[in-house]
């Protein structure tokens, strides 16, 4: 099985350094990233991974009002936050 993964950070190098850890990773994806909470929430809802892993603070709205919205819009999608 296939653990699907967005990640969700305002700092570009952040991003990339998961990305490059997970996918050294067998048995994870990384289906998508995001740069600002109302991405990570339209991430959430279009591609609807296993996992969002998510910066508390991020520009616009937070991490954490980006979460809400998230369990509202795409509840089966898990948040973990940084």
């Amino acid at each position: 099985m296939t653990l699907r993964i967005v990640v969700a950070d305002d700092h570009a190098v952040v991003r990339e350094g998961l990305r490059a850890l997970l996918s050294a990773i067998e048995g994870y994806e990384l289906v998508g990233t995001a740069s600002t909470g109302a991405e990570a929430v339209r991430a959430a809802v279009t591609l609807q991974p296993d996992v969002l892993v998510m910066d508390i603070q991020m520009p616009g709205i937070s991490g954490i009002e980006a979460t809400r919205e998230i369990a509202r819009a795409a509840p089966n999608v898990r948040v973990l936050m940084l």
